[in-house]
């Protein structure tokens, strides 16, 4: 099974816990994102792995088109089925793969990315697809979990991230972000990190991630050192952590 095989039989299992997940309905990010440009109302919007179409339908009544693209076809019915009940006729929902856009150059005011480019194989072809077709004087909102630069606090993360979900690839850094916009020609800004709390049951149930795998992430909240459970705020009565999510303003 290759990646997107991989990512697709992920997240079509679990596209309706997404489609009501609180985290991506309502979180500091998806607002900070919204106040992050001053828009006109005549942009157009392409939001990258737009999953359920949280952050599509969020910018929709500000703009006149948003375009949703994502690989799993579960995950952009779900999308499709929000945008109905929200009245939002505004937006469509198309498959596709971030490292190769099905978009001509200069096609879009905005670009945005939430959360989604951790399981990106290609981060440098998806952050070069996204100036790619940004239209001059655009703008890309990029939001994902990231790494600490601590290489102890990063292989945890990434650990952890890995056994929950098989298709994750990997968080990045701020600064490892910002080297990669700045390869592709672009400036990013880092507008803020929250600290994103996480409770244990819910953030394996909502991937369906097995017993085996649960009980293994246990014993990593467990033995964590000092400094892992002060990065992100381990618990184990009961288990959970803060996950840092960070926004950069590109362009």
């Amino acid at each position: 099974m290759d990646r997107n095989q991989s990512i697709q039989r992920q997240f079509g299992a679990a596209a309706d816990r997404y489609r009501v997940s609180r985290y991506h309905q309502d979180a500091p990010d998806l607002d900070a994102m919204l106040e992050a440009v001053v828009l006109r109302g005549d942009e157009r919007v392409l939001d990258i792995g737009t999953g359920t179409g949280h952050t599509a339908l969020a910018f929709a009544p500000r703009v006149v088109e948003v375009v949703g693209l994502d690989l799993t076809p579960a995950m952009l019915e779900q999308a499709r089925i929000l945008a109905e009940e929200r009245g939002s006729a505004n937006v469509r929902f198309e498959v596709g793969e971030a490292e190769a856009l099905p978009y001509p150059d200069a096609s879009f005011d905005l670009v945005t990315c939430r959360v989604c480019a951790h399981h990106f194989r290609d981060v440098r072809a998806a952050v070069g697809e996204a100036a790619r077709v940004l239209r001059p004087g655009g703008r890309v909102l990029w939001v994902d979990s990231v790494s600490p630069d601590d290489p102890a606090q990063d292989t945890w993360l990434n650990c952890i991230e890995l056994l929950r979900d098989p298709s994750h690839v990997r968080n990045y850094s701020v600064s490892q972000w910002q080297a990669l916009f700045a390869e592709a020609g672009l400036t990013a800004e880092h507008r803020a990190t929250w600290p994103v709390p996480l409770d244990f049951d819910e953030w394996t149930e909502r991937m369906r991630t097995p017993e085996l795998p649960r009980d293994q992430l246990r014993a990593l909240f467990d033995h964590a050192t000092e400094s892992i459970r002060t990065a992100f705020r381990v618990r184990t009565a009961p288990y959970g952590f803060d996950i840092p999510i960070a926004l950069l303003h590109v362009g």
